[in-house]
C-alpha cells in the first residue's frame, strides 16, 4: 500500500462537467500562425543552435529547452497536429519509430538507468503546449532528483544543452 488514500467527492463531477473548453484550453504559439514547434523546425536556424537532434520526412526531434534531465528530448510530427487522431497514418507511424530510435539514442550516448516515454493531451493532463502533439522522452537515473527539486524548486543539470545534443546526433541513425 503506497499510504495514500482516495477521497470520494461526488459533488466535484458537476464542476468538472461544467468547464468549458476555454476554461480548459490554452496554447503558445510561434510566428505568422505557426505553431512554436512548427516555428523553430521552418526556422533557417542551424540544428545545433536550435537543438533539432533529426529530421525526418514526417516527424523530427528537438531538445527540450526546459528538460526534466539532460537528454530530455521531443519527438513531433512537423505539421501542427492536437491530437493523436489528427496525425496522417504516415506522421503517426513516423512518429513512433522515431521514439523508439529516440530511446535507442539516449541509452547509446547517455547510458541511463532508465527512460520515461509520454504524452500529455490537454491542458487537464498537464500539456504546457497544446495545439501541437509530442512524445516527450526522459532519460531517468536513480536520485535524478532530490531534495534541491523538492525544497528549492531548482533541477539540477549537469550537462549543458549543447554538449547533450553533441552526444545524442552523434549516435543517431543515418
Amino acid at each position: 500500500m503506497s499510504g495514500l488514500e482516495n477521497l470520494w467527492a461526488g459533488w466535484r463531477l458537476s464542476y468538472v462537467e461544467g468547464l468549458s473548453d476555454a476554461d480548459a484550453t490554452g496554447s503558445v504559439s510561434g510566428q505568422g500562425g505557426l505553431s512554436l514547434f512548427e516555428s523553430i523546425e521552418q526556422a533557417e536556424v542551424p540544428d545545433d543552435e536550435s537543438f533539432i537532434v533529426h529530421r525526418g520526412p514526417t516527424c523530427f526531434v528537438l531538445m527540450n529547452a526546459y528538460p526534466y534531465s539532460s537528454g530530455h528530448m521531443l519527438v513531433l510530427p512537423r505539421r501542427a497536429a492536437a491530437t493523436l487522431e489528427d496525425l496522417t497514418q504516415e506522421e503517426y507511424g513516423e512518429l513512433w519509430a522515431t521514439v523508439r530510435t529516440a530511446v535507442a539514442a539516449l541509452k547509446a550516448a547517455l547510458s541511463p538507468q532508465g527512460v520515461n516515454v509520454g504524452l500529455n493531451l490537454g491542458r487537464a493532463a498537464g500539456a504546457g503546449i497544446e495545439g501541437h502533439v509530442h512524445v516527450h522522452v526522459v532519460p531517468r537515473w536513480s536520485g535524478d532528483t532530490n531534495f534541491t527539486t523538492t525544497t528549492a524548486g531548482i533541477r539540477v543539470l549537469p550537462e549543458a544543452l549543447g554538449e547533450t545534443w553533441r552526444r545524442l546526433r552523434s549516435v543517431w541513425p543515418g
